[in-house]
């Protein structure tokens, strides 16, 4: 089954902004009948995405810009997040859970995402993330 675009926006590196388009896509997913079951974990990787483009992607400029698309079929959701920084390499982020890292406030968005979503995809350059996720919608 084919996907269809719900959502696009492309806005400025602000965090209060992103709040208003986190709030956008969730009513947006509530509104497809996303179960509740999913709801918290879709939330969880949109914040920690859009975060990660806004602080790391484009360390809080606000003339640049983060795209956030979110597209979905029956019973997949996927949002694309990217921003205008560098990129990076996410082989690269320490993990957040060996003991020399238990301090440090990196890596962990990166973590939760892993485990939450299906699949969590970045781009070569590492500007761009793609996360997926199987969820139940009540129509």
């Amino acid at each position: 089954m084919s996907e269809t675009m719900i959502y696009s926006q492309t806005f400025a590196s602000d965090l209060h902004v992103s709040a208003d388009i986190q709030k956008e896509i969730q009513a947006l997913w509530h509104s497809h009948g996303m179960s509740d079951m999913d709801l918290p974990d879709m939330q969880l990787a949109l914040e920690e995405g859009l975060a990660n483009a806004i602080k790391h992607g484009n360390k809080l400029d606000t003339s640049k810009k983060v795209t956030v698309e979110c597209y979905l079929n029956e019973d997949v959701v996927r949002i694309v997040i990217q921003d205008e920084g560098e990129g990076f390499d996410p082989n690269d982020v320490p993990d957040p859970t060996l003991p020399e890292n238990l301090d440090k406030p990196s890596g962990r968005g990166v973590m939760l995402m892993k485990a939450f979503m299906d699949d969590v995809i970045y781009n070569d350059v590492g500007n761009q993330l793609t996360f997926i996720k199987r969820c139940t919608f009540n129509n």
